[in-house]
């Protein structure tokens, strides 16, 4: 190969977009939007064939946006793949040394994935590691997600609730507002009070960062009070992980507002961690029959402690929702969202088709999980030492 040939093979990175391999991953990493942009900017763009179809983006969309779609062995050829899981085993395999993989990789839950990305010297970004800095806020693909699980959750709980939301007057009488919990007021929590709010309840409001008061207030939600000993405000604007006294403290404040809810829908996590435990047996004990729990933590084990993640228990006449992954139950606008996050990101790593990492970006640096067979986020690889 020339120089000048390699030149143009490097200035033509080839991106490929990657069909999901769970069957309930309805989203899909570009659409014929950010596809037309990525041909635009100087890339050569594969599609795998029927990528998009849940998100509504048949392959003739693809085609017609200027892509390629894939005829079995593209993703070996691929410098750039865009998912939203990440790789399997065999994907990894097939990888050619020094390809990037950019996607929501979830390292603490696949550490085996991370070593064998490592091992394989592929360079991976995953997408929940973007830094919340406002350069990055177009990246920021958890954001986005979780915004339409906080709207869904609560249409989800209120189509399992028995009660009605807004308030209502009849000839038969007055239909009283229903009362609806939300724990954690992040991004999800916020759209939750939001979703709530336009339907007619009456929102209360547990976070352990006083910052989110005003947030709450500024939407219609009353902010449920914490002692000064509970603030638990982490870095990046997350909550950092509580003491067991400090959360059996916190249920014990929360607990006097769910035995009124009929929807509580809960959301807090704190990263790399399994989520908070704030709802135990006595609580559910406690609450009206009929109420539903929605519990937006289930993938991390949850916010109760008889959440199934995926799953719809009953418990003492309480439903608890394992809600996995709302996002994916809108996946035109997940997938519209997520595409839009991942240009954003694209734009700051490749001009004119031309990949180039720079480890001294704050963008880079932080969300850059595996590079030249390293493993370069500290806790993943902390946990990798650890003979996880």
């Amino acid at each position: 190969m020339t120089e000048e040939h390699a030149s143009d093979d490097r200035r033509k990175a080839h991106i490929y977009v990657r069909k999901e391999t769970d069957p309930q991953e309805t989203r899909v990493a570009a659409t014929p939007e950010t596809v037309k942009q990525y041909l635009r900017a100087g890339f050569l763009v594969t599609v795998q064939s029927g990528a998009g179809l849940e998100a509504a983006c048949p392959d003739e969309a693809y085609q017609e946006a200027g892509a390629t779609i894939d005829a079995g062995d593209a993703l070996s050829k691929a410098d750039i793949i865009l998912a939203v899981a990440p790789p399997t085993p065999k994907e990894v395999a097939s990888l050619q040394s020094g390809a990037l993989w950019i996607g929501h990789l979830a390292p603490d839950l696949n550490l085996p994935t991370v070593k064998a990305l490592a091992n394989a010297q592929i360079s991976s970004i995953a997408m929940e590691l973007i830094p919340r800095i406002s350069r990055a806020q177009s990246m920021d693909a958890l954001s986005s997600q979780a915004n339409l699980a906080g709207y869904k959750a609560v249409l989800v709980g209120a189509a399992h609730s028995p009660r009605l939301f807004p308030l209502m007057m009849t000839a038969a009488g007055t239909i009283r507002p229903a009362n609806v919990v939300v724990l954690g007021a992040g991004v999800a929590g916020l759209q939750a009070i939001a979703t709530a709010r336009r339907l007619g309840a009456i929102v209360e409001v547990s976070d352990v960062r006083p910052a989110a008061k005003e947030q709450v207030e500024s939407l219609g939600g009353k902010f449920i009070p914490l002692p000064d000993s509970l603030v638990a405000e982490g870095e990046g604007g997350y909550a950092r992980a509580m003491t067991e006294a400090e959360a059996a403290e916190q249920r014990e404040i929360v607990k006097t507002r769910l035995v009124k809810a009929d929807l509580v829908v809960t959301t807090a996590l704190v990263p790399g961690r399994p989520a908070p435990k704030l709802i135990d047996d006595d609580a559910l004990k406690q609450m009206k029959r009929g109420a539903v729990i929605v519990d937006i933590a289930a993938s991390r084990g949850g916010n109760t402690t008889r959440t199934e993640d995926g799953k719809d228990v009953q418990v003492d006449g309480v439903t608890i929702i394992g809600a996995t992954n709302l996002a994916r139950t809108m996946s035109v606008d997940a997938s519209a969202l997520y595409a839009r996050n991942i240009k954003a990101l694209l734009e700051i790593i490749a001009e004119n088709g031309v990949l180039e990492l720079n480890l001294e970006d704050e963008i880079v640096d932080g969300a850059l999980l595996t590079h030249q067979g390293d493993v370069r986020h500290a806790p993943t690889k902390q946990l990798l030492q650890g003979g996880a």
